[in-house]
C-alpha cells in the first residue's frame, strides 16, 4: 500500500534490525548459523538474526545463489502459523582441504560446510621428515583429492601436533620430528599449497592456514560435537603420541598472547614418573598417552601398526585381561590428576576427552570421575561434567573450520578468483 505525504505512516518496527542492501551484511552470520546447525529452518534463522521474514528470505536466497546452502520449499513443522522452509548446507557446494600430521603419518580429507568430511586418506610419513618434504607430501595429497572432485576447492588448513605461534605461524618444540624450533610452518605450507594443482576451479592463490591440532579439535567439538552449548569448554586429548589441551570461551579459542596457551601435556602428575620428551618426568604427556599405556602393561607395541589403534585395542581388552585392566586403571588415575589440576585453575563448564583419553573414559567413567572429584574443588560438587568427544576426526574437522573462516565471515568471497 502506498501512502500520500499527508496520510499517516505506519510506525516503524523497532523490534527488528533493518538489513541494508538486502541483508548482505547478514550473509556471514546467517551462513554461520546454518553451518553450525543452529538455523535448520528459515523461521529459526529469522528469529536468530532478529530480522523480518522478507530479509531472511533475501539472505537465504543469496546464499543459495552462491551455491553454499539449499532451501527446501517443502514446509517444515506442523505447528501454528506459516510453515517454514528447510535450510541446509549444499552437499554439492565447494570444499576445503583439511590435513593433520600425526607422529607416525598424516591424514587428509575434503570438507564441505556443516562440519562434513569426506572419507579421510591416511598415509605414512615420507622417508625424509624435514618440514619442507613433509608439508609438500600433505599439500600434494590434498591437491590430488581436490582434483578428483567436481566441487570447487576454496582453501587448505593443516593441524600440527605441536605448538604454533600466532600470528607468524612458527612451530615451537616440534619434538616428534626434530624440526628446528621456530620453523616457519605457515609460510612453508603456503608455498607448497600454492605450488600444488587443486584443479581448474580453485582460486589462483588458494589460502592456507596452520594451527595446533588440539586447538582445532576443541573448535570442532564446540561447533559440531560434544561441546555444543558449553561456555567454557576444555578439551584434553591424546592421539598417536603425547597430550594436547585447548580451551574455548564463548565461542573463541583461548590461545594466549602468542598462540601457546593450554600446553596441558607438560603438567606434572607424577614427579617420579616416565621421562618426557621435554626433559621433565611425569608429565601428562608421558603418563597418559599410548606409549604410557603399553609401558604400564609391560608390553611393546607393534611398530608396523598405528600406535593409537593398538592402544585402543589394549584399552578394550581391560574388560577381560587383568594386566590390561591394571594398566588402564593406572593411566586413568594419572589422567584424573591432570584433569583435576586444570579444572581447579580454569573452572570449565564442560570437559571433552578425545583420542585415547575418550577410550579410557569409556572403559571406566566412574573411576575417572572419582579421581577428579577427589582432587578438584569443583569436582566434589559434581560441577565438572566430563564427556567423550563426538567427532571421529576432530582435528580434521577443526582444520576445515579454520579454512572456512574467511568465507563464513564473507560468503561472497567464494566468487573471487
Amino acid at each position: 500500500m502506498q501512502h500520500s505525504p499527508t496520510s499517516p505512516k505506519p510506525a516503524p518496527d523497532t523490534s527488528r534490525r533493518a538489513a541494508p542492501d538486502r541483508g548482505r551484511t547478514l550473509l556471514g552470520p546467517a551462513l554461520t548459523l546454518i553451518h553450525t546447525g543452529q538455523a535448520p529452518t528459515r523461521s529459526a534463522l529469522t528469529k536468530a538474526l532478529d530480522v523480518t521474514r522478507a530479509t531472511a528470505g533475501a539472505v537465504t536466497g543469496e546464499l543459495e545463489a552462491l551455491g553454499l546452502i539449499t532451501v527446501d520449499s517443502r514446509p517444515a513443522g506442523g505447528g501454528r502459523g506459516r510453515p517454514s522452509h528447510r535450510l541446509a548446507v549444499d552437499p554439492a557446494g565447494p570444499v576445503v582441504v583439511a590435513g593433520q600430521i600425526h607422529s607416525d603419518g598424516f591424514s587428509v580429507a575434503l570438507a564441505g560446510l556443516g562440519g562434513l568430511l569426506e572419507p579421510p586418506v591416511h598415509r605414512p610419513l615420507p622417508a625424509a621428515t624435514d618440514p619442507v618434504r613433509m608439508l609438500r607430501a600433505v599439500a600434494q595429497t590434498g591437491a590430488e583429492l581436490a582434483r578428483g572432485t567436481g566441487r570447487r576447492c576454496l582453501g587448505a588448513a593443516l593441524a600440527l601436533p605441536n605448538p604454533v605461534t600466532e600470528p607468524d605461524g612458527t612451530a615451537l618444540a616440534a619434538l616428534h620430528f626434530a624440526w628446528p624450533s621456530g620453523t616457519p610452518v605457515a609460510d612453508l605450507y603456503d608455498v607448497e599449497v600454492r605450488r600444488a594443482d587443486h584443479g581448474p576451479n580453485a582460486p589462483a592463490a588458494l589460502p592456507s592456514f596452520v594451527a595446533n591440532d588440539a586447538n582445532l579439535g576443541a573448535l570442532a567439538e564446540y561447533r559440531h560435537g560434544a561441546g555444543r552449548g558449553a561456555r567454557h569448554l576444555l578439551l584434553v586429548s591424546s592421539g598417536h603420541r603425547g597430550v594436547g589441551g585447548a580451551l574455548v570461551i564463548d565461542g573463541k579459542l583461548h590461545t594466549g598472547s602468542a598462540g601457546l596457551a593450554l600446553e596441558v601435556g607438560h603438567l606434572t602428575v607424577d614427579p617420579q614418573g616416565r621421562l618426557c620428551q621435554c626433559g621433565n618426568r611425569g608429565c601428562l604427556n608421558s603418563e597418559t598417552d599410548p606409549n604410557a599405556l603399553f609401558a604400564a602393561a609391560g608390553l611393546t607395541p607393534d611398530p608396523a601398526r598405528p600406535l593409537l589403534d593398538q592402544a585402543r585395542e589394549l584399552t578394550r581388552a581391560a574388560a577381560h585381561d587383568p594386566r590390561a585392566r591394571a594398566a588402564v586403571d593406572h593411566v586413568i588415575d594419572r589422567l584424573g590428576l591432570g584433569l583435576a589440576g586444570v579444572a581447579n585453575i580454569l573452572n570449565p563448564d564442560r570437559v571433552v576427552l578425545s583420542g585415547l583419553h575418550k577410550d579410557l573414559w569409556e572403559a571406566d567413567p566412574d573411576r575417572l570421575r572419582a579421581v577428579v572429584a577427589e582432587r578438584c574443588l569443583w569436582g566434589r560438587s559434581g560441577r565438572v561434567p566430563i564427556v567423550g568427544a563426538a567427532l571421529e576426526h576432530g582435528a580434521l574437522v577443526g582444520a576445515a573450520e579454520l579454512a572456512w573462516l574467511p568465507y563464513l565471515a564473507d560468503p561472497q568471497a567464494v566468487t573471487a578468483d
